[in-house]
């Protein structure tokens, strides 16, 4: 059975992305910890992080590495946290959260739901600092 990170990339469950290629997309969490927290997901369903190729690791560290600094100019944040944990959907996945402090980081602060054009507004942002990246 699909996980519903499958069932988002291939459109069969709404979705707000900022980026797409052959082996991994980028969507915003529906249950951010900060505005502008972003998933980066392999197409690949592949459970735990560590079953990764190495290349497919490297891509998807490397599109990390791309959207962080799309974040720290979209958000003006401090830092961007990468947070691997891998219990809450049996699909790896690399959050990336704009954070002006270590407190930020933690699930507990996830909101319970948040406003579909509020995402969109944070992907735009990371998207048009894509753009100019």
């Amino acid at each position: 059975m699909p996980t519903i990170f499958t069932r988002i990339i291939r459109g069969e469950i709404p979705g707000t992305f900022v980026h797409r290629d052959d082996l991994c997309v980028v969507f915003m969490s529906i249950n951010p910890m900060a505005t502008g927290h972003a998933l980066v997901v392999p197409i690949e369903e592949v459970d735990h992080w560590v079953d990764c190729s190495p290349e497919l690791s490297a891509h998807l560290f490397a599109i990390s590495h791309r959207i962080g600094r799309a974040q720290e100019a979209a958000f003006g944040c401090d830092r961007v946290g990468l947070i691997i944990a891998g219990y809450e959907v049996p699909h790896a996945h690399i959050h990336l959260i704009p954070t002006s402090s270590m407190s930020q980081l933690s699930f507990a602060n996830a909101a319970a739901s948040v406003d579909p054009a509020a995402l969109e507004r944070a992907a735009a942002s990371i998207r048009a600092a894509l753009a100019s990246l």
